[in-house]
């Protein structure tokens, strides 16, 4: 006879907290990508400017980290251990975007160093998260 595992009330607690977090990150890629010319033009020219300038593979990685996100937290509700490798994908999306962000465009410029605060503040709630899984897993929380 099977033996059942009783997962914690702070582990659900978090999971749902963590994919309602990812998915207003969903939501902020579809605002992004979805914005409609006159959003655009009510923007100031030097954000007009750094929208435009984003590359394919900076959208892609965007992409990448917000619905992994979102599918790893889901994953974390499910009890599944695939959960850690789309967790680790997302980062991996995470730390593109991010490398894009702060190195590569112009955004500190824009926004200023202020521009790192959130992004730093992503990588480690997403780095909690890869933790997170793998903790689950070696307690055979996820299957």
């Amino acid at each position: 006879m099977e033996q059942t595992i009783k997962i914690p009330t702070w582990y659900w607690v978090v999971a749902i907290i963590m994919l309602l977090w990812n998915l207003l990150g969903v939501s902020a890629f579809f605002m992004q990508v979805g914005m409609s010319e006159e959003a655009m033009a009510a923007l100031p020219e030097t954000e007009r400017e750094l929208y435009a300038s984003y590359p394919i593979w900076a959208t892609i990685a965007y992409a990448v980290a917000v619905f992994g996100g979102a599918l790893g937290c889901i994953g974390l509700l499910l009890k599944k251990k695939w959960a850690k490798m789309v967790l680790i994908i997302s980062l991996i999306g995470i730390i593109i975007q991010v490398f894009h962000s702060l190195a590569i465009s112009e955004a500190m410029d824009v926004y200023g160093p202020g521009a790192a605060v959130m992004p730093t503040m992503i990588i480690v709630l997403a780095i909690f998260l890869v933790w997170l899984s793998n903790f689950s897993i070696k307690k055979h929380w996820l299957t």
